[in-house]
């Protein structure tokens, strides 16, 4: 697999962010909300929504630069097909941004809990 990260494996329109949304598959811990949808296609994709409350335009660039690159990192090790929003809390009245590490664990977990969620509501829906 090549190490960049292409931009077939991002969401870039809103109707795909609006299908995420209307899911309503939502995992969290203390530093992201991630909703996920099973998506249209085999490759797992990444939408970011990084608000002001997370900072000035420099707080919010350094947060989707690291979850931009944890994602690119994790890509194998993620479940495959779903499409994937990402939301990061704000962590504190200074506004900080977290290592690569953390961020990673954190999608890492929040990306298992999410795929079983998402297996489970299609086992009941069938």
């Amino acid at each position: 697999m090549s190490n960049k990260l292409p931009k077939s494996a991002r969401l870039l329109k809103s109707e795909d962010f609006d299908r995420v949304f209307r899911r309503h598959c939502i995992v969290s811990d203390d530093l992201l909300v991630l909703h996920a949808e099973q998506g249209i296609s085999d490759e797992t994709r990444l939408g970011l929504v990084v608000s002001r409350k997370c900072g000035n335009a420099v707080m919010r660039n350094r947060w989707k630069r690291i979850l931009r690159e944890a994602f690119r990192l994790l890509r194998s090790e993620l479940p495959s097909g779903i499409d994937l929003v990402i939301i990061p809390r704000r962590t504190g009245k200074p506004a900080t941004v977290p290592s690569l590490e953390q961020a990673q664990a954190s999608l890492s977990g929040l990306a298992g809990r999410a795929e079983r969620k998402l297996a489970a509501a299609s086992k009941t829906s069938s």
